[in-house]
C-alpha cells in the first residue's frame, strides 16, 4: 500500500482526489511560499504601489501615475494610465500623501517641464504605457516614447536600466515633483539645491512641507552614460545660465541630453540620505558597478527569504496570492531612515547616530499598526521587532512629545489620536523582547501624568482626561474615540511602569485605564458624546459621526456603533458593562446584522461594512473576536472567514480600505493563520477560523510553528477541537510564549458550530482575568 507522511496527506475542500481505490486520501504539494501580486491594492482605496523596495528599505523606487487627490496618497494608481516618470521615495497604503522624491523622466518626446494633467497626458511629459511587470525587488514598463525602464534597489539606492531606440532623448529630473494637497499652506519645498560635480555626480537636497513638515532628502546620482549636455531650470521654470553647473530655489530640475541614446542601456543609480549629500553620496557604495541583473538577484533574494517566512497549502489560488501579497505589504513598512554611517535625523530635529547593529526608522503608522503589523513582526521576525523597539525607545527619548504617535523622516506629524507606540513596547516587553524599557519610562511618564508636557494634535485633552475621567465632547474634536484610546495606552503604560519598577504609577494608569466607561452609557448600550457638565447627548444617533454635524465629530473615522467597541484590554468589564454576556452577545450580533448606512459626512475609511461593522478601517478590526468572550466562539469563527473571503481579493482593487502601511494586510495574514491578537499588551491571541490547510511559520532560532485545518473546506469554517503539540487544548486561545517555541497547532474543522472554547475556563484572559 502506498504510505506518505502527514506533510503529504491532507484532509481538506480543494486538494486533489488520489482516486477510487483509495476514497477520502487526498494529496497536496507541501506547503510553499506563494508569489506575491504588487499590484493587489494598487486599485480602489488600497494606496500601495507596485514598485521596487526591500523589506523595510529606505529607497521605495517606483513609477507615479499621479500626485494630486486622495487615491495619489502612494503616487501610484491602477487606474491612471500614463506615467509621469519614477520618483524614489512612497508610503505604501496611508490616508494621507507625501514622498515621491526625485523623479526621473526618461523619453525621446520633446523637452516638457510639466507632467500635464492625468486626464490629458499629451499636455506635458506624461507618457502612456503598456507592457507593466512587477514582482519584489523589480518593476519593467514599457513608455510610449518606445523607452523600456527596468527599476530595482538597494537599502539606500535606486537602481535604474532605460533602453532608448536609436536617436535623441532626454532624462529629466524633476526636483519640484511632491505630493499636492489643497490644505498645504505657505512653501510646500523650501531650501533646493541642484549641482553637477567634476566627476560627473548630481546631487541635491530639499526641505520639504507636506504632511511631515520640514523633513529633508538629499540624494546623490550617477549615470552609466555621460550626457552630451546638461540644462538646469529653477523656479518657474526658467532656465539657468548656459554651461551652469549649479542651481538653487525651491522648484528646480534638470535635463540630461543625449544626442543618441540608442545601443547600450543607459543606467541610473542614486543614493538617497535624510541627513545631508555626504550621506547620500555613501549610499552608492551599495552599488559599486553596473551590473542590474546582480542587483535584481540580489533583491529577489532577499525577498525570497522574507516570504519565506509562512509558507501554505490548501485554499484556493487567489486566496495563496492575497496570502503572499498581503505578506509583502506588511514588510515594506516603517521603513529604513540611517543612512550607512548610522547617522539618522531625530524627532528632535538634531543628527544622531546609532550604534553598529542598530538601525533608525521612519513611516511608523502607529494607530493602524500596534494592532496587528507589530504582533506579526514578533513572530515571524523577532530580530526586525527588536530593532524597531530599541529605535521607538530611541524616538521616545528624543521627541519633544514623548512616545511617538505618527512619524515620518524626523517628524511627528501627530496624525490619529493617542501614542500607540507605548503599546508596541508593552508587547515587545511581554513577549521578551530584550530593550532598554526603563530609558523611555521618563517621557513616557510625563505623557502620562504631566499636563503641561506639550501635545501633539494626536493628545489633546488629556488635561480634561485627567480632572473628568472622560473628554467631554463640546470641549475636545473627537473626545469619545480619544478617552477610549487614551485608556488603552494607559493599559500598555500601566505594563511599561511596571517594568520600570514604577509600581504606583503602574497602579493608577491600571485603574485610570477603565476610563473607557465614562464614554459608554449602559442605559442604553453606546458609546455617546458626554458633555463638560457631566450630561450625554441627548438626541443621540449611532449612525451619526458627532453631536454637531456637519461641523464636529465625536469619534475618529467612526461612528457610534463603531466606537462601542474599540475597547480592547477589558472585554470583561465591557461585558458587564453591558448587562452580561447574552446581552453583549446580541450587541455584536446587531453591530454586524445592522444596515450598512453612513451619515453623509463619513470619511471614505469607514469601508468594508458587514452592518455597522467597518473591516476597511483598524478602530474595530478586533471585534469580530470579541464573541469568543461571550461564550460563542463558533461566532467568531464564522465571521472571520467571511472577512477573510469577502475583504480581500487578489486583484488590484483587493484591500477594502488603504492598507495602512501593512496594518491590512497583516490582519489578513494572521487572520488567516488561525489567530489575532485582540489585546496585543496581553500577548495572547484568540483563535478564529484558519483559512489554509495548512501553514508553516518559521518563528526564530531554527523553530517551525506547523498550523493545521483538518477537515478545511470553504463551507467548514468551524473548529470542532484542536491539539497543540499532539494534546487536546480545550482553550479558545493560546499565548505567544507557546507559539514562538514551534509545534504543531492541529484544528479539526467542522460544517456546523461547536462548543469548542465557549466554557468559561477556556475563554480568553483579559485585564489579566477571566470572565467572572
Amino acid at each position: 500500500m502506498i504510505t506518505a507522511s502527514r506533510r503529504q496527506l491532507l484532509a481538506g475542500a480543494g486538494l486533489a482526489a488520489l482516486g477510487n481505490a483509495m476514497p477520502g486520501i487526498t494529496w497536496a504539494a507541501p506547503p510553499v511560499a506563494a508569489k506575491a501580486d504588487l499590484f493587489v491594492g494598487t486599485g480602489g482605496h488600497g494606496h500601495t504601489f507596485p514598485g521596487p523596495s526591500l523589506p523595510y528599505g529606505m529607497a521605495q523606487l517606483g513609477p507615479d501615475t499621479n500626485n494630486i487627490g486622495w487615491d495619489a496618497c502612494s503616487g501610484y494608481h491602477r487606474d491612471d494610465r500614463s506615467i509621469m516618470g519614477f520618483s524614489h521615495t512612497h508610503l505604501s497604503g496611508t490616508g494621507i500623501g507625501d514622498m515621491l522624491d526625485i523623479l526621473v523622466v526618461p523619453t525621446r518626446q520633446p523637452l516638457m517641464l510639466q507632467p500635464g494633467p492625468v486626464g490629458d497626458p499629451d499636455k506635458g511629459y506624461r507618457q502612456r504605457f503598456s507592457d507593466e511587470y512587477a514582482e519584489p525587488g523589480y518593476y519593467r514598463v514599457r513608455l510610449e516614447s518606445g523607452v523600456q525602464a527596468e527599476l530595482t534597489v538597494t537599502e539606500r539606492c535606486g537602481l535604474h536600466r532605460y533602453r532608448f531606440p536609436g536617436g535623441p532623448a532626454h532624462i529629466l529630473i524633476d526636483f519640484a515633483h511632491a505630493m499636492l494637497d489643497s490644505s498645504d499652506k505657505g512653501g510646500l519645498i523650501e531650501n533646493a539645491s541642484l549641482a553637477v560635480d567634476s566627476d560627473g555626480t548630481l546631487t541635491g537636497s530639499r526641505t520639504v512641507n507636506r504632511w511631515a513638515k520640514g523633513r529633508h532628502i538629499h540624494f546623490a546620482m550617477r549615470l552609466s552614460r555621460k550626457p552630451d549636455r546638461v540644462e538646469f531650470f529653477g523656479d518657474d521654470d526658467v532656465p539657468a545660465a548656459k554651461g551652469a553647473t549649479n542651481v538653487a530655489g525651491s522648484k528646480l530640475k534638470v535635463a540630461l541630453f543625449f544626442d543618441d541614446a540608442g545601443g547600450d542601456p543607459i543606467l541610473i543609480k542614486t543614493g538617497l540620505s535624510g541627513v545631508d549629500v555626504k550621506g547620500a553620496r555613501d549610499a552608492l557604495a551599495e552599488i559599486p558597478g553596473w551590473d542590474f541583473d546582480a542587483v535584481h538577484t540580489a533583491a529577489r533574494s532577499a525577498w525570497a527569504r522574507a516570504l519565506n517566512r509562512i509558507r501554505v497549502s490548501g485554499g484556493t489560488e487567489a486566496q495563496r496570492t492575497i496570502m503572499a501579497s498581503a505578506l509583502y505589504h506588511a514588510q515594506l513598512a516603517p521603513t529604513l531612515f540611517a543612512d550607512r554611517d548610522g547617522r539618522y535625523v531625530g524627532l528632535d530635529r538634531q543628527v544622531h547616530q546609532v550604534a553598529q547593529g542598530e538601525r533608525a526608522y521612519s513611516a511608523y503608522s502607529l494607530w493602524d499598526t500596534y494592532r496587528a503589523l507589530h504582533p506579526l513582526l514578533t513572530l515571524i521576525n523577532r530580530d526586525q521587532a527588536t530593532l524597531l523597539v530599541h529605535d521607538l525607545i530611541r524616538q521616545t527619548q528624543q521627541s519633544p512629545y514623548g512616545p511617538p504617535v505618527w512619524t515620518l523622516q524626523g517628524s511627528e506629524t501627530g496624525c490619529m489620536i493617542g501614542w500607540h507606540s507605548v503599546s508596541v513596547l508593552a508587547e515587545a516587553h511581554a513577549k521578551g523582547i530584550e530593550a532598554d524599557y526603563a530609558a523611555a519610562w521618563p517621557n513616557i511618564r510625563r505623557r502620562a501624568f504631566d499636563r503641561d508636557y506639550k501635545d501633539s494634535d494626536g493628545s489633546l485633552g488629556r488635561g480634561y482626561y485627567y480632572d473628568l475621567n472622560y473628554i467631554p465632547a463640546d470641549k475636545i474634536w473627537e473626545s469619545v474615540s480619544r478617552t477610549q484610546e487614551y485608556a488603552y495606552d494607559d493599559w500598555a503604560m500601566a505594563h511599561l511602569a511596571e517594568a520600570a519598577g514604577a509600581k504606583d504609577d503602574a497602579a493608577a494608569l491600571r485603574q485610570r485605564s477603565r476610563n473607557y466607561r465614562n464614554v459608554i452609557d449602559p442605559n442604553i448600550g453606546f458609546a455617546r458624546p458626554r458633555f463638560a457638565d457631566g450630561s450625554w447627548w441627548g438626541k443621540y444617533d449611532p449612525i451619526q459621526l458627532g453631536h454637531d454635524v456637519p461641523k464636529w465629530r465625536d469619534y475618529t473615522e467612526a461612528n457610534g456603533w463603531q466606537a462601542t467597541f474599540l475597547n480592547q484590554h477589558d472585554v470583561y468589564g465591557l461585558i458587564e458593562h453591558f448587562g452580561g454576556d447574552a446581552v453583549f452577545e446580541g450587541k455584536l450580533d446587531a453591530l454586524f446584522n445592522g444596515p450598512s448606512t453612513l451619515p453623509a459626512n463619513a470619511p471614505p475609511d469607514i469601508a468594508g461594512l458587514v452592518g455597522q461593522y467597518a473591516h476597511g478601517n483598524e478602530p474595530d478590526q478586533h471585534v469580530a473576536y470579541l464573541y469568543a468572550y461571550c461564550g460563542a466562539p463558533w461566532k467568531t469563527q464564522a465571521m472571520v472567514r467571511r472577512l477573510l473571503t469577502e475583504m480581500y481579493k487578489a486583484d488590484p482593487d483587493g484591500v477594502i480600505g488603504n492598507d495602512d502601511c501593512g496594518q491590512m494586510s497583516a490582519w489578513f495574514v494572521l487572520s488567516a493563520l488561525g489567530f489575532y491578537p485582540v489585546d496585543p499588551v496581553s500577548a495572547i491571541y484568540v483563535f478564529g477560523s484558519p483559512l489554509f490547510d495548512v501553514a508553516e511559520v518559521d518563528v526564530g532560532n531554527g523553530r517551525t510553528l506547523t498550523v493545521r485545518a483538518n477537515g478545511n473546506g470553504p463551507d467548514r469554517p468551524y473548529v470542532q477541537s484542536a491539539r497543540w503539540r499532539g494534546k487536546p487544548w480545550t482553550k479558545n486561545w493560546i499565548a505567544h510564549s507557546e507559539l514562538i517555541q514551534g509545534g504543531e497547532l492541529v484544528f479539526e474543522m467542522g460544517a456546523r458550530p461547536s462548543r469548542f472554547g465557549a466554557a468559561k475556563r477556556d475563554r480568553p484572559p483579559s485585564f489579566a482575568r477571566g470572565p467572572a
